[in-house]
């Protein structure tokens, strides 16, 4: 499984975001994978997963299926999403 966060580093919610993502990696010790949807490879992810929304955190199958996901500046607690990294 794998977990993604879709955010923009420069935007009124970025500093939260990335504040989040350290203390998750600080906490869990694990690790969620950043995306930049202004990136050619952001773009894609973006398009293919429809995220329209940022942040949003996905949670991705072996398959790439999205097995859950969370949309908008309120952020998950760190105990739903470390269930699917």
């Amino acid at each position: 499984m794998r977990v993604v966060c879709v955010w923009r580093r420069e935007s009124d919610y970025g500093r939260t975001v990335e504040e989040w993502i350290t203390e998750f990696e600080r906490r869990t010790g694990r690790e969620i994978e950043s995306l930049d949807p202004d990136t050619k490879d952001g773009e894609s992810f973006c398009l293919a997963y429809d995220v329209v929304e940022y942040p949003t955190i996905l949670a991705l199958g072996d398959d790439g299926a999205v097995l859950a996901s969370w949309r908008g500046q309120m952020l998950p607690l760190f105990d739903e999403v470390s269930y699917w990294v």
